[in-house]
């Protein structure tokens, strides 16, 4: 475990300096959108350098996307407990981009709706994934693996919501309507799986179609509820996606 997480440090540690220094020139500026593109950029860096060390792989079987991470209980933890870290750390240290984040309630409703509108994301994958051998869409998980791998999701996918349906719906919100807001966050959610979709792998558009659906229900859970409720629809899609239980 521990040579592949170093191996993945080093990989991304020279861009993360260049996006860091960049985020760190930007901080005198009064208009913080240099720094959520900076911090969008490093998301993506951290995010894509997982595929060509193994720690997640997608594919497509029928044009249907799936998605498996590492069966290692240990990396998946270490990178949810740093995302955390990071996040938290981001908040703490920028408070005109902590600011922009509307986190909702933490109340049952907030939570019924987070579950919900993830159940409601993965349900086009899940409805499709019984047509198609579970060796042909990624292969089981271990029952084991299945309490770490649901809080990877949701810990990384609070991240990944903070940068998303924080800091840029946020700042839209401020500049436009709300919906006008929701569409253009749930837009560049999905353009900013580009790469992921087209050179990293090799899922092509139905990563695309899957990240667009997706991102504008966490788009429109967030102008409703707020970021709590997008960020528990995200972590429960994509733990519905990864777990293999369907």
């Amino acid at each position: 475990m521990l040579p592949d997480l170093l191996d993945y440090g080093f990989r991304i540690l020279p861009g993360l300096i260049l996006i860091g220094a960049c985020f760190a020139l930007s901080r005198g500026e009064g208009d913080p959108l240099l720094r959520i593109i900076a911090l969008v950029l490093g998301f993506i860096l951290i995010r894509d350098a997982m595929t060509p060390l193994g720690f997640w792989r997608f594919g497509t079987a029928d044009a249907v996307p799936w998605l498996r991470f590492t069966g290692e209980a240990g990396i998946l933890l270490s990178f949810g407990v740093a995302t955390l870290v990071l996040t938290a750390g981001v908040l703490r240290l920028d408070r005109d981009l902590r600011t922009l984040v509307r986190w909702g309630r933490f109340d049952v409703a907030t939570v019924a709706l987070g579950v919900g509108g993830g159940v409601l994301a993965a349900a086009p994958i899940l409805a499709a994934s019984p047509f198609t051998p579970l060796a042909e869409r990624g292969g089981a998980v271990a029952l084991t693996l299945l309490p770490v791998l649901l809080l990877f999701c949701l810990a990384g996918n609070l991240a990944e919501e903070v940068l998303f349906r924080g800091f840029l719906q946020g700042y839209l919100e401020r500049r436009s309507s709300a919906i006008r807001a929701a569409l253009l966050s749930g837009l560049l959610f999905a353009a900013c799986h580009v790469f992921l979709a087209s050179t990293v792998t090799d899922a092509g558009w139905p990563l695309l179609a899957f990240t667009l659906y997706e991102g504008l229900i966490c788009a429109f859970l967030r102008m409703r509820k707020g970021v709590i409720a997008a960020a528990l629809a995200h972590g429960i899609a994509i733990f519905l996606m990864a777990s293999g239980l369907i």
